[in-house]
Order: structure tokens, then sequence, then C-alpha cells
């Protein structure tokens, strides 16, 4: 799961004297007893992509559209450069929001379509122009000006919808879903396109998704949500890499989680005796928990080797099993072995090399599995 972003850019969330641009601040909001989105807050930060992952129900949308002024908190206010725009209307609102289905006009050109916002604002005509033919070349749609949204493609109007949703040049632009409708190798495509135009134009963007791939390829950072909650905000490699809950750790990516026993509790290591594994995690970082905690091993598959012989030595962090099942999708193999105690682990290796069948690992298999202290995470929750 690579993010796109440059390592280079700054990450002003990192520095205490940065303001933030979006100010969320204890918004709740209920319809009637149901609390859709629960004591939120949180920052974003000028020409940020942020993205809100979750799943269905969990309050990502209904947090967008209390940005957007569609929906009024029922407690909390929000803030944007600076200014209270918690009880301001959307149409007053420097922001614009880009919608699932696009929600291009049928009747109109994309010219027009692109224009329509702009012509509402009563600019002069050679304003309009100048900034439509603008929005049009930096999508790449300027030859298509004069088609219908009928004669285009699903990634062409989701260009259309994004040149539209930026040719007003709102200080935030909200997007809901944004890729849903595009095929898999579109998606991944366009989500390089909107990446560039983003860092082109400066503006800032928060993306609603339930697909953590792009989440994890579009974001500067990711606020994962869970009923109704922020449950962990943090860049992409920071969520993958140190989830902070058993729900993060499952939700982002594939995971093999062990329930087991805090044995030993050093500053710089802790092992964890496990049940589940028939063996004992030597994991190199510290964790806040008593002596004899019942804690959990987050282990993620392409941590783990894959071998026929036993590993040199003795100690932790190895276990042996069986080849149940293998998936061979060119890139990747992904195996299942089976413990002795029965647990079934996810193991994913790339495949490199170019190899006659009897080299590969096969079904029925004795293996032994193999990983770095550094590879497991321990959670508490």
């Amino acid at each position: 799961m690579a993010n796109a972003r440059q390592d280079h850019r700054s990450e002003p969330w990192k520095d205490p004297g940065a303001t933030p641009y979006v100010r969320i601040d204890k918004v709740t909001k209920k319809f009637g007893d149901f609390v859709a989105v629960d004591d939120v807050t949180l920052n974003i930060y000028r020409g940020e992509i942020f993205c809100l992952l979750g799943g269905s129900g969990c309050g990502k949308t209904t947090l967008l559209r209390m940005m957007a002024g569609f929906e009024a908190p029922t407690a909390g206010s929000i803030s944007l450069d600076g200014v209270d725009i918690t009880a301001m209307p959307p149409y007053e609102r420097p922001v614009n929001m880009m919608f699932q289905s696009y929600a291009l006009f049928p009747h109109m050109t994309v010219q027009k379509n692109v224009a329509f916002g702009l012509h509402q604002d009563k600019l002069p005509k050679s304003e309009i122009d100048a900034r439509v033919a603008e929005m049009l070349k930096l999508v790449r749609m300027e030859q298509f000006a004069s088609r219908a949204p009928h004669q285009l493609s699903g990634g062409q109007r989701q260009r259309v919808a994004l040149a539209r949703s930026l040719v007003k040049r709102p200080k935030l632009l909200l997007l809901d879903e944004p890729l849903a409708a595009l095929d898999k190798k579109l998606r991944e495509h366009t989500q390089f396109e909107l990446i560039n135009i983003q860092e082109t134009l400066g503006v800032t963007f928060v993306v609603v998704t339930h697909d953590q791939e792009e989440a994890m390829t579009l974001a500067s950072r990711i606020g994962v949500m869970n009923h109704s909650e922020i449950v962990q905000v943090g860049t992409p490699a920071d969520i993958y890499e140190y989830p902070g809950s058993r729900f993060v750790a499952d939700f982002i990516g594939s995971v093999n989680m062990f329930e087991g026993r805090l044995i030993e509790d050093e500053p710089y290591y802790v092992r964890v005796e496990s049940a589940d594994l028939g063996g004992v995690f030597h994991v190199s970082h510290g964790v806040s928990a008593a002596p004899n905690a019942t804690v959990w091993v987050a282990l993620r598959p392409e941590k783990i080797h894959i071998l026929r012989d036993r590993p040199d030595g003795e100690g932790d962090n190895r276990v042996a099993g069986v080849v149940t099942e293998i998936a061979y999708l060119g890139d990747q193999s992904i195996y299942f072995v089976r413990l002795a105690g029965g647990r079934l682990v996810r193991v994913t290796q790339p495949n490199i090399l170019r190899q006659s069948g009897g080299g590969r690992i096969s079904w029925d298999e004795q293996v032994w599995l193999s990983w770095d202290s550094s590879s497991p995470v321990v959670v508490t929750q």
C-alpha cells in the first residue's frame, strides 16, 4: 500500500505552533436518539488532502455534510481559515462539494456545466471564459468542451465534476466517494491525477471514502472513523505500521491478529505468550500494560517469512505449520498456513523471480514462519 504523496512535503501537524486551516471542535450530530457523529475534534491544515475513512454508517459523510453546511451540528463548532462557519448557510461558505454521482446537468455541455456557478455569481463573461478554459485545461478536458455528459466516459465525467467544483476557487473542497463509480484501473490512474491537480492549485481537500487503498494513496493524513467517532488520525504510514487498536489494524489492510498474555515488559521490548500462535512474540517496542495483561499482537502478512527449513537458532518469533491454501496473484502469492493449534495464518510473498512450478512452496507442505522483532505491533484495546 504505497502512498503517492511526496516525502518532501511539509508536515504542519507536527508543528505545535501551526494554525489549523479547518478546526472541528467537539462536534456532535444527532438525528433523534441516533448519534451520527459523537464529540469529534479534528484539525486539518492548509494544502492537505485529508481522508475520512470508515465503513458504512460510521458518520463520515454526516461530518462532511456539516462542513458543507448541509447539516447543522447538534453541538460544537466548525471554523475555516479562522472564521466560524458553524451557522453560515452553504451558499455563503467558501466551500464546494463534489458528489459521488457527479450531479452534472444533462442538458448542458461540458463548458456550460463548468461555467454554471460562475454565471450564478454574475461574473463578467471574459472572466468566466478564462476560468473555465483554465480548469478544462487542468483536467485535460478542453477538447470535450462542447460535448454533453452522456457523451463522456465515467472518468471524463469525474474530471468535469472536479473542474466545476474548483472553478469557483473554493478555500475548501469536499469530495464524497469521488472515485467510487470508476473501474479499478481507471480509479488507480485518477487518484494520481487528483493529487497532481490538488498540488497545482494548493486547495485543501477533505475526501470521504470507504476504500482503504484510495485513502492510503491520496491522503497526507487519514482520520479513521468507527461508530461515529474518530478513533485514530495519522499519516498513511503511521496508520498502517502503528495502528492504535485492533479495529484500526484490522480495518487497514490485511492482518493476522493474535491474542496473548504479556509475560515480559522492558522499556525496549516485550514478550507476549500466545496460545493462538503456539509460541512467543518478541516485540522490539514497549507497551503500556500491566504484567500478565491480555493484549493483542498484529502481524502483517507481508512481514512474515515462509521457509521450508527451520530457521537457524532457537527462540521466539518462529512457528511451524502446514500450507492449506495458495492464491497466485501474479505480482504476489498468498499462503494460508495452519499452525499446530489450528490457527490459520495469512502470509504474503512478492513473486520477485520467475520460478518453475517445482521451485515454489506447494499445498500440504510443512513450512516454518518467522519474522523480525520490529514487525509485530502490540495493542491493548
